[in-house]
């Protein structure tokens, strides 16, 4: 018998015997990943720290954009919630965090698939920054075409949205001006058309007015009353003539060199973060 053992073919036991002595010593099979270096634990660990602190001010900015809706429930009639300018701070805040979590989660658990999920968000947002900033440049005059169309659209809903009333309200004071060519635009509006009833009737915002506090404390918020019933020199003397459409675009070409800083640095800040995820994928 043990001859007739010993001249059978191989058998699967020795096989069995074999994998077992493989899996006892994987190392001869699957090295182990290589050892990182110290510089490479400091990127790693920097990259969450930088998308940490991008997912709470994305976060603090989704904050400001709900509380801003929640504010206004329920919203006025005739505002949907698709136009709500607060919208804009909740879509931000979502895209921001979602971005930096991502970055977060995968520099911390070193996952490729979300490491190269947000190189792809950096990237297609840098992307689309650039494209708006060359669209810009190329498109100068029609963008204050379209500026004028906006603040036109606020005056007419000035009493129906509070933000658009407040942000009217804070363009008017800091740039010294009153309506979008000038303060009869605002006949334009159905509350401060001579012809509407009410108090407000024939007159513009406390924000048109040179000096829109009384005793230099107190917000006088009747100083418009009745000043489109006046004459040029009458209302000169009470508030702001000027429009506020050619004021804005003085600022804005003014401010072309900071607002051209502000998206140099924001481009940069994004490459950085993408730099560190790339070399935390390159480690994984």
């Amino acid at each position: 018998q043990a001859s007739r053992l010993a001249e059978l073919p191989y058998s699967s036991f020795d096989n069995d015997e074999d994998d077992d002595t493989a899996e006892q010593d994987p190392g001869v099979w699957y090295p182990g990943p290589p050892k990182l270096s110290p510089f490479s634990h400091c990127v790693r660990y920097l990259a969450f720290l930088w998308n940490l602190l991008f997912l709470l001010l994305g976060l603090l900015t989704l904050a400001v954009g709900v509380w801003g809706l929640l504010a206004k429930s329920p919203l006025p009639g005739g505002v949907s919630l698709s136009s709500d300018p607060m919208l804009l701070f909740v879509l931000a805040g979502l895209g921001a965090s979602a971005v930096s979590l991502a970055g977060c989660l995968g520099a911390f658990r070193a996952s490729p698939c979300l490491l190269r999920f947000f190189l792809g968000a950096v990237l297609a947002f840098g992307g689309l920054e650039v494209l708006g900033g060359l669209l810009l440049l190329l498109a100068r005059r029609r963008l204050q075409d379209v500026l004028q169309d906006l603040l036109l659209l606020c005056l007419l809903r000035y009493q129906e949205d509070p933000d658009l009333q407040f942000l009217v309200d804070e363009l008017q004071r800091s740039l010294q001006c009153c309506g979008l060519e000038s303060y009869h635009d605002w006949e334009s509006n159905p509350y401060f058309n001579c012809s509407a009833p009410g108090a407000q009737a024939c007159g513009v915002p406390a924000s048109c007015c040179q000096e829109p506090l009384q005793n230099g404390s107190v917000p006088n918020i009747q100083c418009g009353f009745g000043v489109l019933g006046l004459g040029a020199a009458a209302a000169g003397a009470v508030v702001h003539t000027g429009g506020c459409g050619a004021a804005l675009g003085a600022w804005l070409r003014g401010q072309a060199g900071a607002i051209a800083a502000a998206a140099t640095v924001l481009l940069l800040l994004e490459a950085v973060g993408a730099l560190m995820a790339l070399r935390v994928l390159r480690d994984v």
